[in-house]
């Protein structure tokens, strides 16, 4: 049993990391040995955790008004059976022989939770508990007793052991949690888009919740494990952010109508799911499917959507080929991802609908292949396209890509006059100096003044739509400001390498004389 501890946990995100990279430490120590295989164990726990702890809250609200509360899940099932320290369940496991309460979780909670997918009768947190799960038989965990251990700990991580002055929601441990996913030589990094950048791209666009008097959907053909939805979320719930307090009915619809996503990994899935529930949602509309070829795995929560949607905030894969069956799809054919996925968004943006998304620099400058030029082509003619952002060269060094990348922000329903451009690549980018939020300050106030003089600087410049066509939809950034270096011819080079020989050759015969 775990000790009771009056003092507070966590007092900020720093240790918030640090007390989950605790719970990790128990899991390495078992046979989960990297973060692809505890990401996944943490996030089915702390779901089950959070939404017993959201029902227990529903729970006193239905009782105060006299009306019944049925859980999602049944006695002995919910967190505060088993997962609780002093749980009944728990308590009762752990009184009788070593390995009872692992044999309950492997042979007796999983499948229950697993239910769900074949019970026609099962209501949306049942069919989302279910799909959590889709990928577990058991827990990694071989050992009961770092299997209590960790429960302990995500158990006692409650509001009581966090300062109160550093208030912040239990969505955030996946920011150091996710990014584990993404670090170099981890099959994760597909997954992660640092979080200051998709904060920088929204606030960029500043999405209204209502537009045109309809509520507006938001949509991320390749979400990942969810990180734009869950952002654009927390940006329409602040009020600092979105400039407005949101009635009731705006708020059920940011809860179950207005979030919509695709991706085609059975890791990132689930995890999406639990990711955007941790943050409020409480139904995320996300299928598994490959969002280019139509092939789908599991489509029930994506039923009812949209052909077309007001806003699309999304980081389609780096340096992706697709087949046969993903060409066909498209007017023009390629094998290269990111240019179907600009064709899929284009396609997809209802006329005023506005798009951010990352795009590899390749895809900027390249015009050797026809499917490259007509699909710029065809953003330039169906969109505006007015913002073109060229980040640091290491701008996902965390997220374990080193890729150079660029920001793409359009509208859909008039074409491009003229582009605007930000340079960033000459900010340094390191492990221990990120892309951050502050990083975005002055392109963002250049951004949203209304005086066209502002957006015009050292960094910042136009480039009108007849200039594009005649390099051909080349539409790579070049700062004009910017002198080219000037390199020296081979021969320059030369002489100055033997120059610099010389010198050298005269100091050693110095220094022999001496000695």
């Amino acid at each position: 049993m775990v000790k009771n501890n009056n003092a507070r946990l966590v007092n900020g995100q720093s240790s918030m990391n640090a007390y989950i990279k605790s719970v990790c430490d128990i899991m390495r120590r078992d046979r989960t040995k990297g973060a692809l295989e505890y990401i996944p164990e943490l996030t089915w726990m702390m779901f089950l955790r959070i939404l017993d702890e959201k029902e227990q809250e529903e729970e006193l609200k239905f009782q105060a008004v006299g009306k019944s509360f049925t859980p999602s899940l049944k006695e002995p099932y919910r967190w505060r059976d088993w997962g609780n320290t002093y749980g009944k369940k728990r308590v009762e496991l752990q009184n009788s022989k070593m390995g009872d309460f692992l044999n309950f979780v492997n042979n007796e909670l999983i499948p229950y939770l697993k239910s769900f997918q074949d019970k026609p009768s099962a209501n949306i947190k049942q069919k989302l508990i279910s799909q959590i799960f889709r990928n577990n038989n058991q827990t990694k965990l071989a050992s009961e007793t770092n299997l209590l251990d960790v429960l302990d700990k995500i158990d006692h991580l409650t509001s009581e052991n966090i300062d109160e002055t550093h208030q912040f929601p239990l969505s955030q441990i996946y920011e150091g949690l996710l990014l584990k996913m993404g670090e170099k030589n981890n099959d994760g990094g597909q997954f992660f888009t640092p979080r200051e950048v998709i904060r920088a791209m929204i606030r960029a666009v500043k999405p209204e919740i209502i537009k045109d008097g309809a509520p507006v959907t938001i949509y991320d053909p390749c979400c990942g494990t969810g990180g734009f939805l869950a952002e654009s979320y927390a940006y329409f719930t602040n009020p600092e952010l979105s400039c407005r307090e949101l009635n009731a009915t705006e708020i059920e619809h940011l809860k179950h109508d207005a979030f919509w996503g695709l991706d085609n990994s059975d890791t990132a899935f689930p995890i999406a799911l639990a990711n955007l529930v941790l943050h409020g949602i409480d139904y995320p509309h996300i299928g598994l499917k490959n969002t280019l070829s139509g092939r789908d795995t599991y489509m029930e929560l994506f039923e009812g959507a949209q052909s077309k949607f007001d806003y699309i905030f999304t980081n389609p894969p780096f340096g992706g080929k697709e087949g046969e069956d993903a060409k066909t799809n498209f007017v023009f054919k390629t094998g290269n991802t990111q240019i179907l996925f600009i064709q899929h968004i284009i396609d997809h943006l209802v006329d005023g609908g506005t798009c951010s998304m990352v795009i590899d620099e390749g895809v900027l400058f390249r015009t050797n292949e026809l499917a490259f030029v007509q699909t710029k082509k065809k953003l330039l003619e169906e969109c505006n396209l007015w913002c073109i952002i060229s980040l640091p060269q290491n701008a996902f060094l965390n997220a374990g890509a080193g890729v150079k990348t660029n920001l793409l922000f359009f509208t859909k329903g008039k074409p491009t006059q003229k582009v605007w451009y930000y340079d960033m690549s000459n900010i340094k980018i390191l492990k221990k100096n990120p892309l951050t939020l502050n990083k975005f300050e002055d392109f963002l106030i250049r951004r949203h003044s209304a005086k066209e003089e502002d957006k015009i600087s050292e960094k910042s410049w136009f480039i009108d739509i007849e200039t594009i066509k005649s390099k051909n939809y080349d539409i790579k950034a070049v700062n004009p400001n910017v002198k080219e270096k000037v390199i020296p011819k081979p021969e320059e080079l030369i002489k100055i390498i033997e120059d610099s020989q010389i010198k050298i050759n005269e100091g050693l015969k110095r220094l022999k004389e001496i000695t």
